[in-house]
């Protein structure tokens, strides 16, 4: 393959102009991501895209999008994979800002909410707090989230619930709840134990299927469940 077609959303709410797709013929190169396609066009093509990025080792999250009908990280996704005709767009069902870029501040806001930081009872150790390695491999997939929001982009509740806290908030709760040094567990579950938290959950599996780090999010929340459960009966 020498060159393939980039087609790339447009939108700017600004300019009162109706949401298209541009295309844009690409050089291929061995190796080459969807971002770095990205950057080819607006270094040579069209300066006027707008997209995120970051780390460009797929570990921030910032370059998540729609591609080929899929969610991914477009710092990730070969090229090569897609095959001649590669099209990008933005997160679905997040307002978006310009092209390719979306307003994540829902999505912050319900993060927010689970108190996403260890909440210690005893006074500040001298170094650190310690922890058993079995203890810590019990929450290693959580904290493998990198908060690039595809789950929350795919999750069909967070569609129809704008109070739904969504998959990776929720995760991110059990990720401290189940962590050994954090003693702030029945605060948390009074957070999500409710209609938008955990019960507002229908096990669909979209999250765990989109997840660019392959977490198998939806078993936390099944597992905050029957926390919540517990805490209810006992």
């Amino acid at each position: 393959m020498d060159e393939f077609t980039l087609r790339i959303f447009r939108f700017d709410p600004e300019d009162g102009q109706e949401p298209r797709f541009d295309a844009y013929r690409v050089p291929y190169r061995d190796g080459m991501t969807v971002l770095e396609a990205l950057f080819e066009v607006l270094d040579h093509q069209d300066g006027s895209i707008a997209f995120r990025f970051s780390c460009r080792g797929a570990v921030c999250g910032a370059c998540a999008m729609f591609i080929n009908g899929s969610h991914r990280l477009a710092c990730q996704t070969q090229v090569k994979s897609l095959g001649p005709e590669v099209t990008v767009s933005p997160l679905p069902h997040l307002p978006v800002i310009r092209d390719l870029i979306v307003d994540m501040e829902p999505f912050w806001r319900k993060y927010e909410e689970i108190k996403p930081y260890l909440i210690a009872n005893s006074e500040p150790p001298e170094k650190e707090r310690p922890q058993d390695p079995e203890d810590r491999k019990k929450i290693d997939e959580m904290i493998n989230c990198i908060l690039c929001g595809a789950c929350y982009s795919s999750c069909p509740m967070v569609w129809t619930g704008e109070d739904y806290l969504g998959p990776a908030a929720l995760l991110k709760a059990y990720r401290f709840v189940a962590d050994s040094r954090d003693d702030a567990s029945e605060e948390r579950l009074a957070v999500v134990s409710t209609e938008k938290g955990v019960w507002r959950c229908h096990t669909v599996f979209n999250c765990a299927e989109v997840c660019p780090r392959s977490i198998n999010i939806t078993w936390s929340l099944q597992q905050l469940k029957k926390l919540a459960v517990r805490k209810a009966l006992f």
